[in-house]
């Protein structure tokens, strides 16, 4: 994608003739030239960080995919090129999109556990922890030699979580004692901590503690058979009576409100991985295109795959103008939830057009992940189903247009 333009074309197609060695005039899909956007200092690693995913990640992933399978030996490397502090390493708020595009690009789950780590769990501690839990956790996340969860939705609350949470917190003495379950919780079976939200039997208000996951009473269990997500380590969280210090309340996460800003801004994060697993559908379908031969031509030169190939492009530049926009308001900080919420909705559906294009472009082989599609074509329905459904999403930016609501 968002490379430079590279290579030219024949003097003959230069003129609108027909060759059969055209060099497409843009190998990397930048036809909006998006990255031109960076200063030159961010296009320059940009560029370094795009070649590692797509040389050492990609092709990587699709076996631990299959598997089920979280790939330690990945983190080392991805530490190496600064994915590890997005959050505090003071980028634009363009190229930390960027990143998180070209992470989904080579792999949506990494790029899950990317965003999740950078925008939930260093910018919560960051922002709202203390100098100590700072200290303590912050070198540690930013090497990834240390990893955290967001615990935050529970088996029978996700998108009423903020009005439903039922895990409490009762202090006691010097310590807080916390009780409850989570579900779909990233991480949680390979994580340091996890940042645990519950209500404080006291006064009613939910906050944020960080339980170490050694402490008695933490137990989390994998969850397995998933039709996409495969390598993001989700699981199910129990806290039965788990005693943390009284010094492991995130000061900052006395109230629920205090995480808003945090939780929008991961709402946004999601429209950047759709656009970048557009982007590895047009990939995969290209190359496809211009290799697989039936009827004695390449599928390339067939009118219908032609448009298809072009509607996958165009839905993934359509997002990533949207996403492009959005960081803008960002960087003003004019951006509120409504805006999130509705990059999210329209990139993720966008998202599942595309990646259903792409596997009805390849056939049978696109439902296989050997030919990567059939991957792609599972990880879209995660992407338009979390951090707030696709239907959740889309009633959020109705009621604000409307000033109707159509919550209970």
């Amino acid at each position: 994608m968002l490379d430079e333009k590279a290579g030219t074309a024949t003097s003959g197609a230069a003129n609108g003739a027909s060759s059969k060695n055209v060099l497409p005039p843009y190998p990397e899909a930048d036809l909006m030239h998006v990255v031109d956007l960076l200063p030159a200092g961010e296009h320059a690693r940009y560029v370094d960080v795009r070649e590692f995913l797509q040389s050492h990640v990609r092709a990587a992933s699709i076996d631990y995919w299959n598997r089920e399978e979280f790939p330690y030996g990945l983190l080392a490397d991805m530490a190496k090129f600064g994915l590890g502090r997005l959050q505090t390493d003071g980028s634009s708020k363009l190229f930390k999109g960027l990143m998180y595009t070209e992470v989904a690009r080579a792999d949506v789950s990494l790029s899950a556990l990317v965003g999740i780590h950078n925008e939930l769990i260093v910018g919560m501690i960051h922002e709202l922890g203390s100098s100590e839990q700072k200290q303590r956790w912050l070198p540690g996340l930013e090497a990834f030699t240390q990893l955290g969860a967001f615990a935050l939705t529970e088996p029978d609350h996700g998108s009423d979580i903020a009005g439903g949470l039922s895990t409490t917190a009762r202090r006691d003495g010097g310590e807080w004692v916390i009780n409850g379950a989570k579900r779909w919780i990233g991480a949680g079976t390979i994580a340091d901590f996890a940042l645990v939200w519950a209500r404080d039997e006291a006064d009613g208000h939910i906050k944020g503690f960080i339980v170490e996951t050694d402490r008695p009473g933490y137990s989390a269990t994998k969850i397995s058979h998933k039709i996409g997500l495969r390598i993001m380590q989700n699981a199910d969280i129990v806290l039965d009576e788990v005693r943390v210090p009284l010094d492991n309340l995130l000061p900052g996460a006395t109230e629920f409100s205090r995480a808003n800003d945090l939780l929008r801004d991961s709402r946004a994060w999601v429209g950047w991985q759709a656009a970048g697993i557009q982007l590895a559908a047009f990939d995969v379908a290209r190359s496809y295109a211009l290799s697989r031969f039936q009827f004695g031509r390449e599928l390339a030169r067939f009118q219908l795959v032609q448009q298809q190939l072009a509607d996958i492009l165009g839905n993934a530049h359509a997002s990533l103008s949207l996403m492009v926009e959005l960081a803008r308001i960002q960087e003003a900080g004019k951006l509120e939830m409504v805006q999130a919420a509705m990059a999210k909705a329209t990139t993720t559906r966008l998202a599942r057009s595309s990646v259903a294009m792409g596997r009805s472009l390849l056939g049978g082989n696109g439902i296989t992940t050997d030919y990567e599609m059939g991957k792609l074509f599972g990880d879209a329905e995660i992407l338009y189903t979390y951090e707030g459904s696709y239907e959740i999403n889309s009633m959020i930016v109705a009621r604000a247009v409307t000033g109707k609501s159509a919550f209970v």
